[in-house]
């Protein structure tokens, strides 16, 4: 199915046998004919380039995705004109050094993957971009496309003058050309992987600053489209990466590796951000351009510390082979929030960073992990298409929460001299786990392969919950806590948690006593709790300090209804959520009651980051977990309660935009329609709520979902914003509408066009399946089914479509509302009939898995 495979083993024996040096690469995008064949120069480019490298001698090849191979030399001899087959330049040599080189024509990408170009429909001006991993450098320049092939990477690009174009290397000054043109020439960098090397071109607008710590001045920048930059948040940008560096540098042990630091800012990215070494690319909707919450502010923020934390986890020491995409994204993972612990330890206002990663990244984390598709952290990737799968909730937040607990267990300074160890010894390598172990059981003294078995090595969750007894006076005469593990991943851990004993004091919920300990197996007595009175809230992992699912006994759930918002601390609470949604999912608390608590404590909770959480994790509960007949009842019970929170809501507040958000998105009866309504047109609209260009759009996209609106009124809102994300949002809304038209047209867009630009795309997919509509709807059943067989066999097309676009189809466009026992008896027939490729069958069980989980809580609702 996947003709651009690569499979680990071909990787291994190629770095058995290769060696690469350099890569000398010139791509020019002048739009200039580099022969007698014309071609499109906006679909297309030239890419020259020159590869040195050393062989064992023998038959190999080197990656390349190109239109059209135009030339092809190895050591001045032509290679013959068959060579280039299956994305792959074939070639033999001697033992010895070779010089190879390519030029072709490659296609630019609308999808997000090889060099990005976009268009922007506000002022016409032209952006291109690179993005690379996993394996998509080669789809801008022919290379050995794995990690461990490293090499020095030189750019020299062509292109009009009055572009900006960045790369790895620092900025260079362009040697003009005739014809309006200019030549950009960049320094060699130090040897790094292809997958984060990177091309930046366009009429960008740049703003430039420099970080000054203890090593050498470090070159910033800040670099977005012409038409965003009045949105460009510099100040608080800047202080955040500067506050990184100084972070990293001091607990990392190196300087910063590379010679300059960007970011750019660009549109219609598949990802959050992308660790190009010195050149990230993050996506320019977190250029906020309208009002959002502070937790906007808070995962921006993350995202560019994540991204910093690479330039030494991942760029300068890279993994081996993508076995360890998880210790490259989970270290990153955990970094940034133990930088931002850091930062606002020095005083910087900023919420607790381990509250708000409890509150959204490990939640994501527990629901990947009881997926039928749950995987160890450390994965067999056997090839990129198991990687694609894998860029999950385990490979990022389960890996983080593991290296939370190994802090626990070893001491974060024991870790940080580990971590410091391990830069040291392989700067501008290749490693596999075992080299970061070794470095920090080293370090620390402790004994780390039980962990390494347990933790990285064997998938699922465990669930513990305390067992006690209670003398005449009240204090616990016994304590113990039960740890189970799913059949299927029957591992029982050791684990390093905090219990928390709360009691009620004036109208609060406080902790009286805390222990922390370690428990292992079954069953662990912890005599050091004997004699503590039984307080009104034990808290199981208490500061979250392992990765564990924990549940509540009565009195303390009880507890948390009544006083959740009077916990002092943010990441008790966090915990306090956690608990409460997973026992909601796993149907030992109704969704009517989750609703009751979300409902009491959402007013109150300070973390907007939680706030944001559990009004989305209602309207979850409300469409997904409640039993058909019930649902309409409890959503005008959560209408009535977050209009109450709306109007008691400070005006101008993050909870105010949380709840009219939340409100808009419950939107079901004619009541709330016209509420919505009369805010578009500027009316009755809470005092201090910002109506702006993208609530606009949110509410605008729930009247079209409940069919208030239709064409004409979308096509207005397009003309109020004339945009690139205006027309993404325009489509998402009309994608949204209960109409039979709207419907094939989206269908049409998502999965018959292969020209739909990937961020529209994922809007299309995302509103198309709506609660409300199952009439118009259901032929849709079955078209999925034909479309995720078609993608499996690789059949109309899908093997050449990128991985974005058919995850997008498979994920977002399963028919999730319609799923009842009937329609997953009919989803079930097919998964057992003709065989699916393991990239569909994943993706496809994991939604039938949601579906039933939904269920089987619809069920418990009924008894």
């Amino acid at each position: 199915m996947y003709a651009a495979n690569i499979t680990r083993a071909e990787a291994s024996a190629r770095s058995a046998q290769i060696a690469v040096h350099s890569y000398d690469v010139i791509v020019d995008l002048s739009g200039r004919v580099p022969d007698a064949q014309a071609y499109d120069p906006t679909a297309t480019f030239v890419s020259t380039s020159t590869v040195r490298f050393t062989s064992r001698g023998g038959d190999s090849w080197i990656n390349l995705i190109a239109e059209r191979l135009l030339a092809a030399t190895l050591n001045g001899v032509p290679l013959p004109e068959d060579a280039l087959a299956d994305h792959k330049l074939h070639f033999t040599t001697e033992p010895g050094e070779h010089e190879l080189t390519v030029s072709a024509l490659c296609a630019y990408s609308r999808t997000g993957e090889g060099l990005h170009r976009f268009v922007d429909p506000v002022d016409g001006l032209v952006y291109c971009y690179t993005q690379f991993e996993t394996a998509d450098a080669r789809r801008m320049y022919p290379c050995f496309e794995q990690p461990d092939l490293k090499a020095t990477f030189a750019l020299t690009v062509v292109a009009p003058k009055e572009w900006t174009v960045l790369s790895n290397s620092p900025e260079v000054d362009p040697v003009l050309l005739e014809d309006d043109l200019a030549r950009w020439h960049f320094a060699p960098t130090p040897p790094i992987s292809t997958y984060i090397t990177a091309l930046v071109a366009g009429s960008f607008h740049v703003v430039r600053d420099s970080y000054t710590g203890a090593a050498a001045e470090i070159p910033l920048s800040l670099v977005c489209r012409a038409s965003v930059a009045p949105y460009l948040d510099t100040e608080r940008i800047l202080a955040t990466t500067k506050a990184g560096f100084a972070v990293f540098q001091e607990h990392f042990g190196l300087p910063y590796p590379f010679e300059d630091y960007a970011q750019v800012f660009v549109p219609e990215f598949n990802a959050g951000a992308m660790e190009n070494a010195g050149c990230v690319t993050i996506r320019d909707e977190y250029l906020y351009r309208s009002r959002v919450t502070n937790a906007a502010y808070e995962v921006r923020d993350n995202t560019i510390l994540h991204e910093l934390a690479h330039m030494w986890f991942g760029d300068l020491v890279t993994m081996t082979w993508w076995d360890d995409l998880w210790l490259n994204e989970s270290f990153a993972e955990w970094a940034s929030h133990f930088c931002q612990a850091e930062i606002r330890a020095a005083g910087a206002e900023r919420d607790d960073p381990w509250a708000i990663f409890a509150n959204s990244r490990k939640n994501w984390a527990y629901r990947q992990d009881q997926l039928p598709s749950t995987h160890p952290v450390a994965a067999d990737m056997v090839d990129l298409a198991a990687v694609e799968l894998n860029f999950d909730g385990i490979t990022y937040a389960k890996g983080a929460s593991v290296l939370r607990q190994l802090v626990a267990f070893v001491g974060q300074d024991a870790f940080l001299a580990g971590v410091r160890a391990y830069f040291a010894q392989h700067a501008w390598g290749n490693t596999q786990l075992p080299d970061l172990l070794s470095a920090l059981t080293e370090a620390s003294g402790r004994d780390l392969s039980h962990f390494a078995a347990e933790w990285l090595q064997a998938a699922g969750v465990n669930t513990i919950w305390a067992e006690f007894d209670v003398d005449d006076a009240g204090a616990f005469s016994r304590f113990a806590i039960r740890q189970v593990a799913p059949t299927a991943w029957p591992t029982l851990r050791h684990h390093r948690l905090a219990v928390g004993l709360y009691e009620e004091q004036e109208g609060k919920l406080v902790r009286v006593h805390r222990a922390e300990v370690d428990i292992e197996g079954e069953l662990t007595e912890l005599p050091e709790l004997v004699g503590q009175r039984r307080p009104a809230l034990i808290l199981l992992n208490d500061d979250d300090l392992t990765y564990t699912k924990i549940r509540l006994d009565p009195v303390s759930m009880a507890a948390v209804v009544h006083g959740i918002g009077t916990l002092e601390s943010d990441l008790t609470r966090a915990v306090c959520w956690g608990a409460s949604w997973d026992m909601c999912r796993d149907a030992e608390l109704p969704a009517s009651d989750f609703v009751t608590l979300a409902l009491s404590g959402a007013g109150v909770e300070t973390d907007i980051t939680a706030v944001q959480g559990i009004l989305a994790q209602c309207r979850t509960a409300i469409d997904y977990y409640t039993p058909r007949t019930a649902r309409g009842e409890l959503n005008d019970r959560f209408v009535t309660g977050v209009a109450r929170l709306l109007k008691d809501a400070q005006p101008g507040s993050d909870h105010q935009l949380a709840f009219a958000r939340a409100l808009a998105a419950a939107a079901d009866t004619d009541a709330v329609v016209r509420v919505l309504t009369a805010w578009l047109s500027g009316e009755e609209a809470p005092a201090g709520l910002a109506v702006d260009t993208d609530l606009r759009w949110y509410v605008l996209t729930q009247l079209a979902r409940a069919g208030a609106i239709g064409d004409a009124e979308i096509d207005a809102e397009l003309v109020r914003d004339a945009t690139a994300r205006g027309a993404e949002q325009a489509a998402g809304a009309r994608a949204a509408r209960p109409t039979e038209a709207a419907k094939a047209e989206a269908w049409r867009l998502a999965c018959e066009a292969s020209d739909t630009p990937n961020e529209t795309h994922f809007q299309v997919c995302t509103h198309f399946w709506q609660f409300g509509q199952e009439e118009v709807l259901r032929p849709y059943v079955a078209r999925y089914l034909e479309v995720a067989r078609a993608i499996s066999d690789g059949s109309d097309g899908w093997d050449e479509r990128s991985s974005a676009i058919r995850q997008h189809v498979l994920n977002r466009l399963f028919p999730s509302p319609l799923a009842d026992r009937a329609t997953l008896a009919a989803v079930d027939e097919w998964l057992l009939g003709a065989p699916l490729s393991t990239y569909v069958l994943r993706q496809v069980s994991e939604r039938r898995d949601d579906a039933g989980r939904a269920l089987r809580c619809q069920e418990a609702g009924q008894r």
